[in-house]
This record gives C-alpha cells, structure tokens and sequence, in this order.
C-alpha cells in the first residue's frame, strides 16, 4: 500500500490517522507498546534500534503523528517533560550570551532562564510579547528568543509572524512554546520558526496522566542537536507515557473544539457578571488580543483569566467554594481546573494577585456555569 500524504487532509483526520502502524492483513491497528531496555545488535552499529536511552518505536509513532499535526518536514522530538524541552531548546544560547523572554510565560521557563543568567552569565531580556516593536528592539543582538502565545498566564497574544521575521533577519533563533495553542490553533514551523515546543502533559496528551513534552524543527541541523541533548541528558520519556500521550492525540481535535466552544461562551458570560472584575479571553472583542488573535490564530483557546471583584480573598474563596470545578495546577485536561496563580512565589510580580487562570474543559457549559456563577456570588456576597 502507498504511504499515505497528510498535506491535503484536515487536522481532525490528521489526528486521527498518523503514527499508525503498516496496514497489512492481520496487523494491529493502534501502535504496540514496546517495553524493552535494549534490542539485539551486534557487529558495528548502524541505523538499527540498540537502546532505548536513544529511540524506541513508541516513540517514533507518536513522533511522526505529532510531526504531521504541525506541519513539520522533521519527526517530532520526544522529552521526559515540559520542561526537559525548554532545558533542550534554550540549550542553544551560549555562555555569556543573550535570550529574550516574554515577562508573562510559563514560569518555570522563566525560572530556566534566570538560572541561565545565574550559572552562565546570560543576559536574559523580558519583554512584553504583545508589543512588536519593543520585542523587535530586544532581538538585537540576541541569540535566542523565546516566545509564547498566548502568553501563561495573561493571555497577550504575539505577532508571530512579525516577530519571527524580525528575529530571520538579525539570526537570532526562534523558539515557539505553542502549548496553549496547539497545532490546531496555530502552526509556528509554517511561519519560520526555528524550534516549536509543546508540553505535552497539556492538551496534546489531554488527560492529566501523563507528564511530557515534546520538540519540533525542520532544520536537520537543529534536529540533530536537539536529539543528541536528549541523549546525552538522559530526558527521554517512558514507552508506556508515550502510548498513553498518542492515545490521547487521537482526541485532540474534538477536545479542543468543545473546550473553546465552552471557554467562549462562559468568558461571555462572565464579562457581564456583578461579580467579575475583568475577564480576559481573546474571544472577546473587548480582549486586548481580539483582533490579532481572529486575524493571525485559528481560534482563541480554552484558558479564561478572571478577576472577581474583592481580590485575592475573593479569588481564593471563589476556589474554595467550587464543588465542579477542580482546584489544580496544570491545564489542557478534560477536566476544568483553576488556580490563583499568585499563590506560587515564582509567579511574575506583575501577575495580579487576584487572577484565577482557569482551564476550560469539555463538560457540559450549563453546569459549569452554574457551578462557577454560585461560587462567585457567594465569595462576593
């Protein structure tokens, strides 16, 4: 049978397609998990399977599935975690040498990026991501830029194009962290970006069971790089993490619709409650990134930031009086989660003390919205 090209089909089918194993008479239709150490070999090595510190064919289906989902001319890169992929991209900034940031990110990206500073003597520029000109002015001399869109956990959404176009021109390389998004939502790679970076833990995996991440590029060069850290550092993934993440990609496409669909309808809702102080998700024409996110994404995502009235002792009673909702960190899951970001002391200062960031997940909007409209009143009555 004839390998089957992904370009002409849809991300729905995409999802549900690649990473499978050949069709032949008899064969399973799901990849097998393969849970062996080493493979037989002897004789000078070449291409073949030794060990699985290197590569496995777990994880090669996930790979190729997550590769066609963004458009990538290269096999994905699996890592042990989110954060093993930062470690991994921003490896490439030199000793003395210069990243950009944006000042709203995952925080333990920034976290990752002052120990740089600390330990390496980087200069680490923040930025506001969704200010073109004042990212494009910090990319001057840089050697890395990362960059986050939307932005965890205020929701400021980039000019990637722009901005990536900026960084071609002064050689500085780009990487992406599209977890919020989601290849469904936005595909950097096809804008020229250097380096694409997934927690797969989030929504690609999507149900809170796995902690993972994941590294995408089309230059072979960087690939190379990227894929020789990973073995050197040891941040490989477990087969059985891996099956469980390919698994849960099969759903992505249905996940993520129903979960922005909701998001939508109750950040809607929730810009007209008396309870609510500001609401941000850029669904909403009066969200800062509205009109950059309809115009550069292909939807607006399922991550609400809201500020109920009476601050942080608001925000914290509002958690504690949900009984639907799920008081957690992390995001992307079926289930819907939320936390007050502040509690963690890691948190950017400039995060507002009072802002939940809720994860919006599949179930059904009426109960979620009653469950969240009762706690509101409640904590503000």
């Amino acid at each position: 049978m004839p390998e089957m090209s992904f370009e002409s089909l849809a991300p729905a089918t995409i999802a549900v397609t690649a990473g499978r194993p050949p069709r032949v008479q008899g064969g399973p239709v799901n990849a097998p998990i393969v849970l062996s150490s080493t493979y037989v070999s002897q004789g000078a090595p070449g291409e073949e399977l030794l060990y699985t510190r290197s590569g496995t064919e777990t994880w090669q289906d996930f790979e190729a599935a997550l590769a066609a989902l963004e458009g990538a001319a290269r096999p994905a890169i699996v890592m042990g975690s989110g954060m093993a992929a930062v470690a991994a991209a921003l490896a490439a900034v030199p000793h003395g040498g210069v990243l950009v940031v944006p000042r709203h990110a995952y925080q333990v990206s920034l976290g990752f990026a002052d120990d740089l500073a600390a330990n390496r003597a980087v200069e680490v520029r923040r930025v506001d991501i969704a200010d073109t000109d004042q990212v494009v002015a910090a990319l001057d001399g840089a050697d890395v830029a990362l960059l986050e869109s939307p932005t965890n956990p205020m929701l400021e959404v980039a000019d990637l194009p722009a901005l990536i176009a900026a960084a071609k021109e002064r050689g500085v390389r780009t990487v992406v962290d599209n977890t919020f998004a989601t290849p469904l939502v936005q595909r950097p790679l096809e804008l020229g970006a250097d380096v694409v970076l997934h927690s797969v833990t989030k929504y690609l995996a999507g149900h809170s069971d796995v902690v993972m991440g994941a590294l995408l590029t089309n230059d072979p060069a960087i690939e190379a790089e990227l894929r020789g850290y990973r073995t050197l550092h040891g941040a490989i993934a477990g087969p059985m993490e891996v099956w469980l993440a390919l698994r849960g990609l099969r759903t992505l496409h249905l996940r993520v619709e129903r979960a922005q669909a909701n998001a939508a309808e109750l950040a809607r809702r929730l810009a007209d409650h008396p309870a609510v102080a500001e609401v941000r998700h850029p669904s909403l024409p009066s969200d800062p990134g509205h009109d950059r996110a309809t115009r550069l994404m292909g939807g607006y995502g399922a991550i609400i930031g809201l500020r109920p009235v009476g601050g942080a002792a608001a925000a914290d009673a509002v958690v504690a009086a949900l009984r639907l909702w799920v008081p957690a960190t992390s995001l992307g899951g079926v289930e819907s989660t939320l936390e007050r970001r502040r509690r963690f002391a890691t948190e950017s200062v400039t995060v507002p003390e009072d802002l939940l960031r809720m994860s919006v997940g599949v179930e059904d909007v009426e109960d979620l919205w009653a469950d969240l409209d009762r706690a509101l009143r409640a904590a503000t009555a």
